[in-house]
Order: structure tokens, then C-alpha cells, then sequence
């Protein structure tokens, strides 16, 4: 514009910008470009650009050393030649030392031994060492081709999906679920080492001691990697990260997050756990705290508890409960009275009363109406006939107050459902705690706000049911008599947490890759339980044993990957029963569990779950094995994990060339395509088909041939693809 000083249009070159940024603060910067740019707009771009460009090759935000990737001891796995080793010192010492690693160069059969040369460029140092000597080394830079082998299961829960539980080093196991469940994580939950000091975790092999100058950038440089990798499986469209911490890595965690997660949305919980308090000398700690990130559309629940404020807990929704007792022991036999039929009127779906107990031999001849009004009937999703948790008249007594009614028949169980109100809750409408608002289709009450009110939880949390010791350790005593973990989460703060983020998603799948002692899958199972959901949740652990016990072990001259060793590593001793316990209600003694669960929904814990449960442990393949088709039982469980984890599985290459099952199918020889693909037309629940060819063009054909939804994979060129990079820095 005249009388305005013109700015020509040139291009800044990078040695002049970096010269500026030597004399200037970064925000000062970005003002003057601003005023560049209401000046000179392409200007104003240019320098723009040429400052992010160095910028993002400057110190800002979270630095620490990056250290060479870690190294795990894969205790169980049989030495081969070109192995990285380590050796072992003889039995009886309590102290480990050498923490060198070895290449094999041979191994002689018939003396079983191994010849070794020291790791490192420009050594020679060779020795002969007994193959029970050595402990075969994986570092995280070399790549991996997982497998799986189960070590038991448990099967309470119908055609649910299994929840898993994984033992193998949680890196290695992260990278084996980048083939089974890459974009498909609706929510990771995970509660890594707090890095207090204390021998609470190694870094390659080696407890990370308090006066260790460098333990943040290890721990920071070992939640990395793992989150980069975690990254990977979570549904960018839609997921929640929930990380639990304590004040000794809280601010760096923090840093870290929004580093490896910019695109996400992150906010910080501070939970109370310990209402007593830990003063170590200066202030007494109360709380600990938890980093929630939002990707993509994700967004925090509505529930009925914002975890701070006193009346909030049931004022905005009211949470109702299964009238029918669940239970793997109660069945009609137990409680004749409460096997009655709730007589309900079939067009405005109103309880209208109750009628007399059955009593007949046969339960297939009980009424399915009476008096014109459907019979709904206390069935149990094995078909047979359990108990109600009310009497006749006490049912009664709650539908006259809206605290009961019928909800939709359940199509599975062939018969109405019963919703009722626990009394804590009742207590509080009738004390006027809760203000009931008006009441629902069928007669039941709906607190203030509606049907679809509730509370946004928010940012502290100041809930009894959080204590660690009473339902952390206390809890895990009552699950494993005689056994003990060091710091279980309350079983309800995790419950809570994720509760708040996956309330409305009932097929949820949730990973946590630092589950010690299971409290997890067990939160899930206790959502599952209370609105009939779906959920599965993977656990990963490792088979460590403890420091203390370590000592003790090795004073008795047992070394890992003995038996005994290892039947008191944390997933053996303690994650695996835990689970196991939860969804039978019995202690590993075959014990009724002693107590009751507590808050949302109280019931004894010896009802159990109905659930189901996979154990497994990480195995290490060899590309060749896998492609001849050599191990495909230990390939067999990634193609079911990647197909739900539900229904039957495929174990063994099949006879007939293809195999179909519940949710996916095998085809193993492609001059067999035919009757496959009718088979998988036939079976409406198959999502996956496993195509085995070297040829493209014959699996290009098949593929297209298959019925649409079904997701057809190449073997096993998907799976050693999705292998074939190396991990790690």
C-alpha cells in the first residue's frame, strides 16, 4: 500500500534463521514472524517453515538417554547354535555377576555342550561350556518370530471370547500382538515399576538401584519402547491409554506422553490410595496418579460415580442389577423357594406378580404363561434353572416402589430379564440422597437426569473403595492363601478407571502388558458382570521371581528354568491363579473364596465369573520352521487370537486340507478351495480366512471367491512380513 515500506518476496536461507536462533527465544521468534506474515505473506511462510524445520532438530521438550535396547533371558528355551548366551555360574551362588554375552558356534550332542566366543568386535575369547550352563540372551534389537503354547485354561462363560493371559517378556509379547490385534485395542490399562529406588525392576537383568545416576533415562528409555510399540495396536479412531504412577516419575511420564502420543487428548488423575498416609520423613503421600489419552473420538463415559463429591455417587444414574443369581452352585436344588416365575404382561412388559415355586422333575414342563401373562423364569445360560436373589414377595415389594421391572426377553436364555435396585442404593432414594425424577416405560425409576444422565468423572478421586491395602492386597489374600504380591492395585480403582472410558463399549477389548498380579481381567470380568458385556482383556507378565526369593532359591542351588524356580515366578504363582480363582470362586486349594465383593454389586466371591480363560507362554520360532509349516501348533493360537480369541480353535494342520471353525477358518491346500469356501459360506461367525500358498495369483482367486466380510490372510507371508524388521533402537 503507498506510504507503507515494502518487504520483498525472498526466500530466508537456513544459515541466516539458525544465526537468529542463537540470539533469540523461540517465542520471540514466532511473534516476529507473525508480523512478517501481516506484512509479507509468502515471507512470513518461508521463515515459518524454515524455523519448524529447525526446530524440530532442537533440545526442546523431554531429553534422556536413549540406551542400547534391553536384553531379556529366555530361561525355558533350548539352546541353538548361533544363540546369544549367557553363562551361568555354578549352582549354590547366591550373587550374579557376569552378565557377558556369548554366540554359540557349535553345539556336540553327545556331550551336550556348546562351543562358545565372547560377544564384542575384534574378541577371541572362546571357552566350552555344558548347555545346562547357559541361559540363551534375546536382545530387543534382534527380530523375533513369536508363538504361542497354552498351559491351561478355564471355561465358565459360554460362547464369550476368552480372556488371555500371556507369559513372555511384555516387548517381545507387544510385538507379537502387532500381528493379532494391530488397530483393535479399545483400551490399555497398565501400572509399570514406579522406578522408587527399590528393587522393584531390572534393566538388562539387573535390579535398577536408588543411587543408579542414570535409572530415569532407563526407565524412561524401557516405558518408550514399549509405548512406540503400544501405539501400534491401539485403535487410532477410538482408544483410551491409562497409565498409573507415583511421584518419582510423574512429571517425566508426563512428558514422555506427549512426546509419543502428540495426536492425543491427555489428562491426569490424582487417586487416593492410601487415606493414612506414607510420610518417608516429609509430607504424608496420599495419592497416586493416573495419565488418561483420548485417541481419536474417545471421550470419557457417563457413570454413576464422578469419584469425588459425596452426593455423586448415585444422584445422576441409578445402576441396576441382575435379579437372576449367578454362580457356578446355584441352581434350583439349592434355594427351591426362589425358582418361581415372575409373572409379567406381554404387551406393556409390567411385573405383574409372582406365582408358586416349581417343583416338577422335569424342568422343560414349567409353564411358560399364566393367566395370560408371561412366566419368566429364573434360566441360567446353560438352559437349566436357577434361584432368583429375591423371594417372591420381597420382588414384590420393589416393583411397588419402580426399584424393579422387566427388561427386554433375552433371546439366549429364551425368557425376561429382571433388573433390581441393591439397597444401598434403595436406602438412599428413600433417605432422599438420590432425587428420583420421574419413573420409566415399565414402572421403574429413573434418577435425575434421565435415563442417559450420569457424572463426567473427575480429575481426583476420593473413593473407600480405592484403599490399596483393604482391596488391593487384603483382596488378593482372600483370592491366593499363603501368597502375596508387592503392591496390587485396588481391584475397584481399576474397575473405576475403566469404567470411565469403556462404560458404553460392552465388546471392548483391553490390554494390559504390566498386569502382575491380574487385577485387570479381573475389573473386566466385574464389568462384564454387571451389564452383561463381552469384554476380553489380554494380560502380559513375566515368570520373574522376586529378589528375596531369588536368594532363597539360590541358596538351595536352583537356578531359573528349573521346575520349583520357576513355579514361584509372579505369572505361575500368582497372575494365572488369580484369574483362575476370580472366575471359579475357588482359592487353588479348590476353597470356597471367604467374602463379598463389594460397592457397584455385592455378591460373594465364591460365585466366580462366568468367564473364560487361556494361559499361555511366549515361545521363539525360527523363520524356517514357520514357513515348511513346522510350527504351526504354536502359530495356531495368534490366528485364534486374531479371530476374537472365541469358540474352538485350529491346533493341528488339518488332514483334509482346510478346517473351519467358530470364528475363522484354515486352508492348507488350495486344490481344496472349494469345499472351504462353501464351509465358511455356511458358518455366518467366520471373520478370518488363513489362506497357506507361495502363490499369489491362486490366492488372489481364492480371496475374491470368498463371501464378503470375511477378512482373507496369506500364510504365512502375512506373518513373517509382519516380523521381518528388527525391533528395538
Amino acid at each position: 500500500m503507498p506510504g507503507e515500506q515494502q518487504i520483498p518476496q525472498r526466500v530466508c536461507p537456513s544459515g541466516i534463521i539458525a544465526d537468529f536462533v542463537k540470539e533469540l527465544s523461540v517465542s520471540r521468534l514466532t511473534d516476529l514472524i507473525a508480523q512478517a506474515k501481516a506484512k509479507d505473506q509468502k515471507l512470513g511462510a518461508d521463515l515459518d517453515r524454515e524455523i519448524k524445520a529447525l526446530s524440530s532438530r532442537l533440545p526442546f521438550g523431554l531429553n534422556f538417554e536413549r540406551h542400547r535396547p534391553e536384553a531379556v533371558e529366555l530361561p525355558q528355551r533350548p539352546v541353538r547354535k548361533g544363540d546369544k548366551v549367557r553363562v551361568l555360574p555354578p549352582r549354590g551362588t547366591v550373587k550374579v555377576d557376569d552378565h557377558r554375552l556369548w554366540q554359540v558356534k557349535a553345539i556336540h550332542k553327545t556331550t551336550k555342550q556348546a562351543d562358545l566366543v565372547l560377544q564384542g568386535l575384534g574378541s577371541i575369547e572362546t571357552q566350552t561350556v555344558a548347555l545346562d550352563d547357559l541361559m540363551v540372551v534375546a536382545e530387543f534389537s534382534d527380530t523375533i518370530h513369536p508363538g504361542l503354547v497354552s498351559t491351561g485354561k478355564v471355561q465358565r462363560g459360554g460362547d464369550k471370547p476368552f480372556h488371555s493371559v500371556i507369559n513372555g517378556e511384555n516387548y517381545h509379547v507387544l510385538n507379537a500382538l502387532t500381528y493379532t490385534h494391530r488397530g483393535k485395542i479399545d483400551a490399555i490399562y497398565i501400572d509399570p515399576p514406579y522406578n522408587t529406588g527399590a528393587k522393584d525392576w531390572k534393566y538388562n537383568n539387573d535390579y535398577v538401584e536408588g543411587d543408579d545416576l542414570y535409572r530415569h533415562s532407563k526407565w524412561l528409555a524401557m516405558i518408550e519402547r514399549r509405548l512406540l510399540t503400544a501405539k501400534e495396536l491401539l485403535n487410532p479412531d477410538n482408544s483410551v491409554l491409562i497409565i498409573t504412577i507415583d511421584e518419582k516419575e510423574v512429571h517425566r511420564l508426563g512428558l514422555l506422553l506427549e512426546q509419543v502420543f502428540p495426536e492425543a487428548a491427555i489428562q491426569m488423575c490424582t487417586i487416593v490410595i492410601n487415606p493414612s498416609g506414607t510420610s518417608r520423613g516429609l509430607l504424608s503421600r496420599v495419592e497416586e496418579y493416573a495419565f488418561f489419552a483420548f485417541f481419536g473420538a474417545a471421550s470419557p463415559c457417563r457413570v454413576a460415580d464422578n469419584l469425588l463429591t459425596e452426593t455423586s455417587a448415585n444422584s445422576e444414574s441409578l445402576t441396576w442389577e441382575s435379579l437372576l443369581r449367578r454362580g457356578n452352585t446355584w441352581y434350583r436344588q439349592l434355594r427351591p423357594n426362589l425358582c418361581y416365575p415372575v409373572l409379567i404382561d406381554p404387551q406393556s412388559g409390567e411385573i405383574k406378580g409372582v406365582g408358586a415355586p416349581f417343583d416338577g422333575a422335569d424342568e422343560t414342563t414349567r409353564p411358560r404363561m399364566i393367566r395370560g401373562l408371561d412366566a419368566a423364569w429364573p434360566v441360567r445360560t446353560d438352559g437349566r434353572l436357577g434361584i432368583w436373589r429375591k423371594d417372591g414377595p420381597g420382588l414384590m415389594r420393589l416393583v411397588d416402589k419402580g426399584f424393579a421391572y422387566a427388561t427386554a426377553p433375552d433371546e439366549k436364555r429364551g425368557t425376561w430379564s429382571i433388573k433390581y435396585l441393591m439397597s444401598g442404593t434403595t436406602n438412599a432414594i428413600e433417605a432422599g440422597t438420590v432425587q428420583v425424577e420421574r419413573t420409566g416405560e415399565r414402572g421403574q425409576v429413573v434418577a435425575k437426569g434421565g435415563s442417559n444422565g450420569g457424572a463426567i468423572v473427575k480429575t481426583v478421586w476420593n473413593r473407600a473403595a480405592h484403599n490399596a491395602g483393604m482391596h488391593g492386597s487384603a483382596l488378593l489374600r482372600a483370592l491366593l492363601p499363603g501368597r502375596s504380591f508387592p503392591f496390587p492395585k485396588a481391584l475397584y480403582a481399576v474397575e473405576d478407571a475403566l469404567r470411565a472410558v469403556i462404560a458404553s463399549k460392552k465388546d471392548a477389548i483391553v490390554l494390559d502388558f504390566f498386569s502382575g498380579s491380574g487385577t485387570t481381567a479381573h475389573a473386566v470380568m466385574r464389568l462384564n458382570r454387571q451389564d452383561d458385556g463381552r469384554r476380553q482383556c489380554i494380560s502380559v507378565t513375566n515368570n520373574e521371581v522376586a529378589a528375596d526369593e531369588q536368594k532363597a532359591l539360590r541358596e538351595r542351588s536352583l537356578r531359573p528354568g528349573d521346575p520349583e524356580w520357576e513355579h514361584y515366578g509372579i505369572c505361575d504363582f500368582i497372575t494365572k491363579p488369580r484369574v483362575k480363582a476370580a472366575i471359579t470362586g475357588q482359592t487353588p486349594d479348590g476353597q470356597a473364596i471367604k467374602g463379598d465383593y463389594k460397592f457397584i454389586d455385592e455378591f460373594p466371591m465364591a460365585d466366580g465369573f462366568e468367564e473364560n480363560a487361556e494361559f499361555f507362554t511366549l515361545t521363539y520360532e525360527t523363520p524356517v520352521a514357520v514357513s515348511h509349516g513346522l510350527a504351526f501348533g504354536r502359530i495356531a493360537p495368534l490366528l485364534w487370537l486374531r479371530a476374537g480369541a472365541r469358540g474352538q480353535r485350529i491346533d493341528k494342520l488339518p488332514g483334509d486340507g482346510w478346517a473351519v471353525v467358530d470364528a475363522y477358518g484354515v486352508l492348507t491346500d488350495v486344490d481344496a478351495a472349494t469345499p472351504f469356501i462353501k464351509a465358511v459360506k455356511l458358518a455366518s461367525s467366520i471373520t478370518i480366512a488363513y489362506i497357506v500358498t507361495d502363490d499369489d495369483r491362486r490366492y488372489q482367486a481364492i480371496a475374491r471367491r470368498l463371501p464378503y466380510g470375511v477378512e482373507p490372510v496369506r500364510l504365512y507371508e502375512s506373518y513373517l512380513t509382519n516380523f521381518s524388521f528388527t525391533h528395538g533402537d
